[in-house]
């Protein structure tokens, strides 16, 4: 079915996740150009998209069904459009658009972190700037071929702009909810993502990692000293899970047996999936994390505090980016920073302990939005 009355849409930043969801909704009928890098439009010049999901999901676009473009000039036609940039892109990704878009263009920045779309918004007056979320992992498996690894609904700043595509968005599976406060949203997302740094360190795929309860312990002290300077600020993250943040540390710190029964829902994620800034260090690129660890440590700033745990984790990943060749990281030496509250349990065993069989695959490439 056509969806031409909502009008062109154009994806920012056509990696892992934005292929995915612009495939998506081009193949529910939606006129959407990717505009990204050569590598992948060579692939999908080649092989065309093809995408899936864990709930059986396929849909497949021929070569010539799929506009692909390497030139932000491209998107001067789009409606809409989706930015799925990695955050230290996002100010030169605003500055390639300025000149290019029109006056009351939409915009979801589909990134992570806090304050890309205060970014966008500053630098694109033209343009109504939403911020969004994407809670799923996406997984790219081979030449134009990208897998939702891991469950969720994209979230949106709440807006009458939007009315047009909302269809669009729930026929192409991927119904949009919509929220008031965004901001609460995106601290409840960026709390799950304190554990892309232990993932990446891990150099395990996400499952495994999870399944595993010494890494658990890690990203748990990393949650809750989080959840102590937000309740410091007074800011009440969304619930993005079955349990509330503040309840998933504890769940985090049990067992393995017992977390296998109670938490199971957490290792529902595809076995080759991982974590966006996993995939940023087997590449070598400059990873997010001053954009999610970072966060807690200028929020605990704010009230004259180091926040130890994040500058620790923070300063093994950006020291990883720098070798040629990732070695094993003990993290619970980084987490063992001295408690900076009492009865705050140091973690003894270190971030290497069994390794499964699966190890990192070259064909599997991590959305940048787990």
């Amino acid at each position: 079915m056509s969806d031409a009355s909502a009008g062109p849409v154009c994806v920012f930043g056509a990696g892992a996740i934005g292929c995915y969801l612009g495939g998506r909704l081009a193949a529910a009928g939606a006129h959407v150009t990717l505009v990204g890098r050569a590598r992948i439009g060579d692939a999908i010049h080649l092989h065309g998209l093809t995408l899936t999901d864990r709930r059986g999901y396929r849909g497949a676009l021929a070569p010539a069904d799929v506009r692909f473009a390497t030139d932000p000039a491209a998107a001067a036609a789009a409606r809409l459009v989706l930015v799925a940039v990695k955050s230290a892109a996002t100010r030169e990704a605003a500055a390639q658009l300025a000149g290019v878009l029109r006056p009351g263009t939409i915009m979801i920045s589909f990134q992570n972190g806090l304050h890309n779309a205060d970014v966008l918004r500053d630098a694109l007056p033209q343009a109504t700037v939403l911020a969004g979320m994407v809670p799923f992992n996406v997984i790219e498996r081979g030449p134009g071929a990208f897998h939702q690894g891991s469950a969720g609904r994209l979230a949106v700043d709440a807006s009458p702009a939007l009315q047009p595509f909302t269809g669009l968005f729930a026929r192409a599976g991927l119904p949009l909810v919509l929220h008031r406060d965004m901001r609460t949203v995106q601290w409840a997302k960026l709390l799950l993502n304190l554990n892309n740094a232990v993932n990446a360190l891990a150099n395990l795929p996400l499952r495994d990692e999870l399944a595993q309860r010494t890494y658990r312990r890690c990203v748990a002290l990393a949650q809750r000293e989080a959840l102590h300077w937000l309740a410091r600020a007074a800011i009440r993250p969304a619930r993005l899970t079955p349990l509330p943040a503040a309840w998933i540390p504890a769940m985090l710190d049990l067992p393995d047996a017992a977390f296998r029964v109670l938490g199971g829902r957490m290792l529902e994620i595809d076995p080759l999936a991982r974590s966006s800034m996993s995939d940023d260090l087997a590449a070598h690129r400059a990873t997010e994390v001053e954009w999610i660890n970072g966060e807690i440590v200028r929020l605990a700033g704010r009230f004259g505090a180091p926040a130890p745990r994040r500058r620790s984790m923070r300063g093994c990943a950006r020291s990883s980016t720098t070798r040629k060749a990732r070695r094993h990281v003990r993290c619970g030496a980084a987490m063992r920073c001295g408690p900076t509250w009492p009865r705050r349990r140091r973690v003894r065993a270190t971030c290497r302990p069994r390794r499964p069989a699966s190890r990192r695959l070259p064909t599997a490439r991590a959305g940048r939005n787990d």
